[in-house]
């Protein structure tokens, strides 16, 4: 099989073979496949390039960057060529990593030299931070999200259920008939390097078992309200709310974990409402909650959290690429899935597979805020699969 192009391929080209502007940072989560990406749009174009990666660079060495940057001046030099790309990848292992880049970037800017670079990162987080430091006016940010249902059917073959259950890393997609072997991976290889790494070292966390525990228990409570009194409750770490809701806003950072916060028309009550918790990655989910794809697929109350925990990754996946935010409603017993606030609409989606009977939420909702559409995803509704293919963009 040939090797699977994401859709992102085409904008990375696009800005490489345009005239050099801005500095292009490609962010995002561990293992969506950032370098690969890159790797591909190297390989299709006709520019001279050198990629380097900051993970075998020594952390401290401020002039590893100068360095490097020589040396793809006296390359571009020698072979005479007009334009040049560097590419430098896990960027933010570096300390002071954005100062640096800005000095080299801005001599050639004076210089007229035409190298063009091109930055990725792990954590969006610190790039963020870098960013907006130190080189604000001088980038474009290319986000890189978690892959979406149909890009799983289209690179795996595989069906809906598949994807509500094991979600969208594409490096494990091969063992997940090995349940416990599937598991360890995303443990491991993807969760344990995201929050050590990605997490803990780059956002002065001062209790990092706390950090960690935030995270197991919002992962197992995804598409579900836990109160902060209840999330501390159950924490074996001391902490108190204003900490562990900072936690959480990190994660959120991170593509790993939101709070989604209730809606309302004013902002004091959408922020001390009580945090939804929902993954990026249904893949998180599972990790910390499934029992077996076999028992919880045929158990209707735990397919129907798997089925709407995989519409809230849908929707949060797409927010930032289309200016909106994603909340909850709910009062009392009443509550609408998922609202969608964008400048120009708002939009109520409730997700019906099984696990709950009759809601009043949705009309209730309607007739308390007047949203310009409503609409249920599942049984009576939008086909789910129909949904998870679907382009929000087109909604807002």
């Amino acid at each position: 099989m040939s090797e699977y192009v994401r859709q992102k391929y085409g904008e990375i080209l696009d800005r490489l073979q345009e005239p050099r502007m801005f500095i292009q940072v490609l962010a995002g989560p561990r293992q969506v496949g950032k370098t690969t990406l890159v790797r591909q749009v190297l390989s299709n174009i006709d520019i001279p390039y050198v990629s380097e990666n900051a993970d075998f660079a020594d952390p401290t060495d401020t002039d590893w960057i100068r360095k490097i940057w020589q040396s793809a001046r006296m390359r571009m030099k020698l072979e005479g060529s007009k334009e040049f790309v560097l590419v430098i990848d896990e960027i933010q292992k570096l300390n002071n990593w954005s100062e640096a880049v800005k000095r080299e970037w801005d001599d050639d800017t004076r210089n007229g030299l035409n190298i063009k670079l091109l930055l990725l990162g792990s954590s969006r987080l610190l790039l963020k931070n870098g960013l907006t430091e130190s080189l604000a006016g001088r980038f474009e940010l290319i986000r890189v999200g978690h892959w979406s249902y149909q890009e799983m059917h289209d690179a795996f073959g595989w069906d809906v259920d598949k994807y509500i259950y094991y979600g969208g890393y594409p490096g494990p997609a091969a063992i997940v008939d090995n349940e416990k072997r599937w598991r360890r991976y995303i443990k491991d290889s993807l969760i344990a390097p995201s929050i050590e790494k990605d997490v803990i070292m780059t956002s002065n966390i001062y209790k990092p078992a706390l950090m960690k525990q935030v995270f197991d228990l919002g992962c197992s409570y995804s598409g579900e309200l836990l109160s902060l009194t209840k999330i501390i409750g159950q924490l074996q770490d001391a902490g108190n709310a204003t900490t562990v809701a900072n936690y959480i806003n990190i994660l959120d950072e991170c593509n790993l974990l939101a709070g989604l916060q209730k809606y309302a028309m004013d902002d004091a009550r959408k922020y001390n409402s009580i945090p939804k918790f929902q993954v990026y990655n249904n893949a998180l989910l599972t990790a910390f909650k499934g029992r077996s794809y076999a028992t919880d697929r045929v158990d209707t109350t735990a397919w129907g959290r798997w089925v709407e925990s995989a519409i809230g990754t849908h929707l949060l996946s797409q927010a930032s690429e289309y200016e909106y935010e994603v909340f909850y409603w709910k009062e009392r017993s009443d509550e609408v899935d998922f609202i969608i606030k964008s400048k120009q609409k708002c939009i109520a989606i409730e997700v019906k597979s099984g696990r709950r009977g009759t809601n009043k939420g949705l009309p209730l909702f309607e007739k308390t805020f007047h949203p310009d559409v409503c609409f249920v995803v599942g049984t009576n509704g939008i086909d789910i699969e129909t949904f998870l293919k679907s382009d929000i963009g087109r909604l807002v």
